[in-house]
């Protein structure tokens, strides 16, 4: 049986992507998490695999203080299929030294793969590549 998409489930994506931008931001991991699936898999921009929800939520929570970087990301363009309850997603995302408010040290693209789970959209997969930096987000190395 083939998904049929509704005119809201791009909506829904690009809010639950700004709304878990957001709970980044404020260091809301619980509201973070919620839109991730148990089974997340992340690619990190500089190469480094994240697997699960809980290292997930570690990745972000880890280097707390000054040197803790706050990811923002924002869709540009999402897909929905026509035959699966899957999405695809593609942005921009940046991490900032702190807080937001200052100039992001790293930028890149992002990638993401939505799955639609008990009528609500949640993220199976993300990829991230870094493509530029500034300052401090020039001395980390990427994975080889």
């Amino acid at each position: 049986m083939a998904h049929i998409p509704s005119p809201e489930d791009e909506a829904a994506i690009r809010l639950a992507r700004h709304t878990q931008t957001r709970a980044i931001a404020s260091g809301d991991l619980d509201l973070v998490a919620c839109y991730w699936t148990d089974d997340i898999t992340i690619r990190r921009g500089l190469g480094h695999p994240v697997d699960g929800i809980a290292a997930a939520r570690d990745m972000l929570d880890a280097g707390a203080g000054a040197g803790k970087l706050v990811y923002q990301r924002e869709a540009v363009t999402v897909a929905v299929s026509t035959v699966w309850p899957l999405a695809y997603e593609e942005g921009r995302w940046a991490g900032y030294a702190g807080d937001v408010s200052a100039a992001p040290v790293v930028t890149g693209r992002y990638a993401a793969q939505w799955v639609k789970r008990d009528g609500r959209w949640r993220i199976r997969s993300e990829v991230f590549v870094a493509l530029d930096a500034t300052g401090e987000g020039r001395t980390a190395s990427a994975l080889p």
